[in-house]
């Protein structure tokens, strides 16, 4: 089965401080669900039509590991602590191979 791999874009934060909560409560969420972090901050260096927007990716074992950990009682309330102090492009992208 191909790992996959959530990929969170944050285009604008208005509120640091509920980043930050929403953090301390995502990540171990996303652990508890199997949830692997890879990258975390701001990119090294961007080209083309490339933002420099705070990125997080994270592996999973499967697409459908990684849906659960979204749809997981305990993410949906870090959501809830972030609300609308931030817009994000969030995505699971499936492997191309193992």
């Amino acid at each position: 089965m191909p790992k996959a791999y959530w990929i969170n874009c944050f285009r604008r934060i208005d509120d640091p401080q509920k980043l930050q909560d929403y953090a301390a409560m995502a990540g171990p969420a996303m652990r508890a669900a199997g949830g692997r972090f890879l990258a975390r901050g701001l990119p090294a260096h961007v080209f083309e039509h490339g933002l420099r927007e705070r990125v997080t990716i994270i592996e999973f074992d499967s697409v459908a590991q990684a849906v659960s950990a979204y749809e997981s009682p305990a993410y949906q309330q870090a959501l809830r602590i972030l609300g609308d102090s931030a817009e994000r492009d969030m995505r699971i992208v499936e492997s191309a191979g193992e």
